[in-house]
C-alpha cells in the first residue's frame, strides 16, 4: 500500500473518530439539557450554568449542536406562570330602578343615543367633537403608544442582528517581543454581522405578548371611555346653554309683566287710587327679576365657552353660531337599560379593569420565567457572528477572508433566589390590585345606573308636579289682576301672584333640564356612545 493511499486510510479514520465524537458529545449535551430542564421544574433553587460550544473553522458539530438544541427546546417549551381566566362576578339579575318612569328593562340601544333629543345642532356639535377634541386626540396617541409597545414585545421573538464594518491599524513594539517579527505595522478589514436569537423555552416572551396585547387592550377602552365623558360632557353643556337662554326668555318676559305692574301701581299712585306702598312693593319685585337676569348670561356664556373648548376651538367660536335660543323638544323616552350583566361588557371603564388584570396575570408568567434557564443562539466572543477579516483591503471580500462563528448558549441565574421570588410576590400583589380594583369598577358602575335611573325616573314626577304648579299660578295671577280691578283685592295680591308664578316657571325649566341631564347620565352610566364611533372607524 503506497504512501497516498496510508494518508487517505487515516484521514478516513480521523474523520470517523471525528464525527463519532460530535456525535457522542451531542447525545451528552442533549441528556445534559434535559437533566437541567427536569431539575428545574421540580427544585426552587437557582444556579448559573452558561457554557457556549463554538467553532471557527467549516465544520458540522457547531451547527449539527445548534440544530439539536433547537429540537430540544421547541419539545420541551412551556409557559410558566397563571393562565388567565375572566373573574367570575355576581351582579343583580335586574335594576332595582327599573321600575321607576322611563326606564325598561329591554336590549340596550346605546350606540347614538343623542339623537333620542332630535336636534340637528346637538348632532353636528357631537360629530366635531369626537373629531377635534384634544383630549380624545390625547388617548389615540396613548393608544398608537401602546400598539409600538406590543410592536415591541411581539419583535423580541425574532433574531437580533447589527451589521458592522471597521477597520483598525495597530503597530506592535520592538521592545517587548523576544522574536523580530517581519511586519510591525498591520492594518486590519472587517465586515460582519452579529446576530442573537434567544428561544422562548419557558414562555417568559410569549407571557410579556400576552400582556402586551392586554395593556394595548386597556389602553384603547381607555379611549372609549374618553369618548363617552366627550359625548355626555359636549350634550350637558348644549343642555345647560339651551335651558340658560330659556330661563332668559321667563325672565325677559316677567319682567315686562312686573314693568306694566310698577307702571299701573305709579298711575294709580298719581290718582290717589293707590298708596306709595303698592309702588315700592312693585319695584323692588322687578329689581329682584332684573338681578336673576346677569347671573343667567354669566352662565349661558360659560356653557358656550366650555362647549367651543370641548370642540377644540378657541372659547368665544360659538357664541354667534348659539345665540338664537332654543329649546330641547324633548318628550322623555324610556330608556331600554338592558340587563346589568351587559353592563360589564359594554361600560369601558370595566373593559377596561378587566385587561388591566389580565395584562397583571401575565406579568407573573413574565417574572416566573426568570427561574428557569435561557437558551440561544449567539455569535462568539469577539461579537461576530460572520463576516469578511483580511489585512488587506483588495482581498477583503474574499472566500479566504471568510469566518464565523457560532454556538449555543444557556444561561441559568446565579443565587439570585430570593429577588427573583421577591419579584414574583411583588407581580402578584400587584395581580391582587387589579382583581380589587376590578370588582370596585364593576360596583360603581353599578351604582351609577342605579343612581342614574333613580334620578332620571324622579325628576319626571318633579317635572309633572311643577306643571301643575306652573297653571295654578297663572290662574292665581288672573284672579288676582281681577279682583284689584274690580276693588276687591289688595295689590299685594297681585305681586305675590307674580312672584310665585315667576319661580314656578323657572323651577320647571331647571326640572326639564335636570330631566334631560339625567337622561344623558343614564346613557353614560350604561356607556353609551363609543360603538358608533368604533363604526365609523
Amino acid at each position: 500500500m503506497g504512501g497516498s493511499e496510508l494518508r487517505r486510510v487515516d484521514e478516513i479514520r480521523s474523520c470517523n473518530g471525528r464525527i463519532g465524537q460530535c456525535a457522542s458529545l451531542t447525545i451528552w449535551f442533549s441528556d445534559f439539557v434535559i437533566r437541567i430542564s427536569d431539575f428545574i421544574r421540580h427544585s426552587s433553587f437557582v444556579i448559573r450554568i452558561s457554557f457556549v460550544i463554538r467553532s471557527r473553522t467549516a465544520g458540522s458539530f457547531g451547527f449539527a449542536t445548534a440544530a439539536h438544541l433547537i429540537l430540544i427546546c421547541s419539545l420541551t417549551s412551556c409557559s410558566v406562570g397563571p393562565n388567565y381566566h375572566s373573574p367570575e362576578t355576581k351582579v343583580p339579575t335586574t335594576w332595582s330602578g327599573a321600575g321607576e318612569k322611563g326606564a325598561t328593562n329591554g336590549p340596550a340601544q346605546l350606540a347614538e343615543w343623542w339623537k333620542s333629543f332630535r336636534d340637528p345642532e346637538l348632532d353636528s356639535l357631537i360629530l366635531r367633537a369626537a373629531g377635534s377634541n384634544y383630549n380624545l386626540k390625547a388617548a389615540e396617541a396613548r393608544v398608537k403608544a401602546a400598539r409600538a409597545l406590543r410592536g415591541a414585545a411581539l419583535a423580541d421573538f425574532a433574531p437580533n442582528v447589527d451589521l458592522a464594518a471597521s477597520y483598525t491599524k495597530a503597530r506592535l513594539s520592538k521592545n517587548a517581543l523576544n522574536v523580530t517579527p517581519k511586519v510591525f505595522d498591520t492594518d486590519t478589514y472587517q465586515a460582519n454581522f452579529d446576530a442573537t436569537w434567544e428561544i422562548d423555552v419557558f414562555g417568559g416572551k410569549r407571557r410579556a405578548l400576552e400582556a402586551a396585547n392586554a395593556s394595548l387592550a386597556a389602553i384603547i377602552e381607555d379611549q372609549r371611555d374618553v369618548l363617552v365623558s366627550l359625548l355626555a360632557e359636549v350634550a350637558r353643556n348644549y343642555i345647560e346653554a339651551r335651558n340658560y337662554q330659556e330661563r332668559l326668555v321667563i325672565a325677559q318676559k316677567n319682567l315686562e309683566a312686573q314693568r306694566e305692574a310698577v307702571n299701573i301701581a305709579q298711575l294709580r299712585f298719581k290718582a290717589g287710587l293707590a298708596s306709595e306702598l303698592d309702588v315700592s312693593q312693585a319695584t323692588a319685585l322687578l329689581a329682584a327679576t332684573h338681578a336673576q337676569v346677569p347671573a343667567l348670561e354669566s352662565s349661558l356664556r360659560e356653557a358656550m365657552y366650555h362647549l367651543a373648548v370641548l370642540l377644540g376651538q378657541a372659547p368665544g367660536t360659538l357664541l354667534t353660531e348659539l345665540s338664537r335660543p332654543a329649546s330641547l323638544a324633548l318628550s322623555p323616552p324610556e330608556v331600554p337599560a338592558g340587563l346589568p350583566s351587559d353592563l360589564l361588557k359594554r361600560r369601558p371603564d370595566v373593559r377596561r379593569s378587566e385587561r388591566q388584570l389580565a395584562a397583571a396575570t401575565a406579568q407573573i408568567g413574565v417574572a416566573t420565567a426568570e427561574l428557569f434557564p435561557k437558551f440561544a443562539l449567539t455569535g462568539g466572543t469577539a461579537g461576530a457572528v460572520a463576516g469578511y477579516e483580511s489585512l488587506h483591503a483588495g482581498n477583503l471580500v474574499n472566500g479566504a477572508s471568510k469566518f464565523w462563528d457560532v454556538g449555543p448558549t444557556v444561561t441559568w441565574r446565579l443565587l439570585e433566589y430570593p429577588r427573583l421570588r421577591a419579584e414574583i410576590r411583588s407581580q402578584t400583589a400587584q395581580q391582587e390590585q387589579a382583581l380589587a380594583q376590578y370588582y370596585q369598577a364593576v360596583l360603581s358602575a353599578l351604582e351609577d345606573v342605579e343612581n342614574a335611573l333613580v334620578a332620571y325616573g324622579k325628576e319626571q314626577e318633579r317635572q309633572g308636579s311643577l306643571r301643575d304648579s306652573v297653571q295654578s299660578s297663572r290662574r292665581a295671577l288672573e284672579l288676582a289682576n281681577q279682583l284689584y280691578t274690580q276693588g276687591l283685592g289688595e295689590f299685594l295680591n297681585v305681586l305675590d301672584a307674580e312672584r310665585t308664578l315667576y319661580q314656578a316657571e323657572d323651577q320647571l325649566a331647571q326640572s326639564e333640564q335636570n330631566v334631560s341631564i339625567n337622561l344623558v347620565a343614564l346613557y353614560k352610566a350604561l356607556g353609551g356612545g363609543w360603538e358608533a364611533e368604533l363604526k365609523r372607524n
